[in-house]
C-alpha cells in the first residue's frame, strides 16, 4: 500500500443486521475521510444497496457466508469493493427501472442507484466462489483533506 493511501475492511454476516454495520462503517469512514457532505451521502447509499445485494443475491442470506467490505482513498479517488461467497450475477441481465414496463417492478432499483451515485461500477466473478463488486468515485482536489 502506498503511503498516500487508506485501506479499511469489514468482514460482514450475511443477515440484514449487518447492513446496519455497514453504515456505520462507511459513515464513519467518510468522516475520517472528511469527505463532504453529499458526496458522503451518496458513496454511503451506493455501498448500502451492494452489501443489501451481495447478503440478499449473493449469499442468498446463507450465514455460513460472509460479505467483505473494502475502502480505499487516495488523493484521487474512493474505490470501494463488496466480495460475496454467491453464484454471481451478470449486471447486464437486470432490467432497466426506468424502462416503462419495468417501472412497477422491484428488482434493478439497487443497481441503478450505484450506478447514478458512483462514477465507475463493475462486478467480476472471484476466482473462488463469490462476486466483486467495485465502486470508484473521483475525487476533486477540494473533496477531502486525506487521512492522517
Amino acid at each position: 500500500m502506498k503511503a498516500t493511501e487508506t485501506k479499511l475492511s469489514v468482514t460482514l454476516e450475511s443477515n440484514f443486521q449487518s447492513v446496519e454495520v455497514a453504515e456505520k462503517f462507511v459513515h464513519s469512514a467518510m468522516d475520517r475521510f472528511r469527505l463532504e457532505e453529499a458526496e458522503s451521502h451518496r458513496v454511503e447509499m451506493a455501498v448500502r444497496e451492494s452489501v443489501i445485494n451481495a447478503i440478499q443475491h449473493g449469499n442468498r442470506c446463507d450465514e455460513s457466508k460472509k460479505v467483505e467490505l473494502e475502502i480505499n482513498l487516495t488523493p484521487a479517488k474512493l474505490t470501494i469493493f463488496v466480495r460475496d461467497e454467491g453464484q454471481g450475477f451478470d449486471p447486464a441481465s437486470i432490467a432497466n427501472p426506468l424502462e416503462e414496463n419495468n417501472i412497477l417492478k422491484s428488482s434493478g432499483r439497487g443497481i441503478f442507484i450505484i450506478r447514478s451515485f458512483m462514477d465507475e461500477f463493475s462486478v467480476r466473478r472471484r476466482h473462488n466462489d463469490g462476486s466483486e463488486v467495485m465502486m470508484v468515485k473521483r475525487l476533486s482536489s477540494n473533496s477531502n483533506s486525506n487521512s492522517s
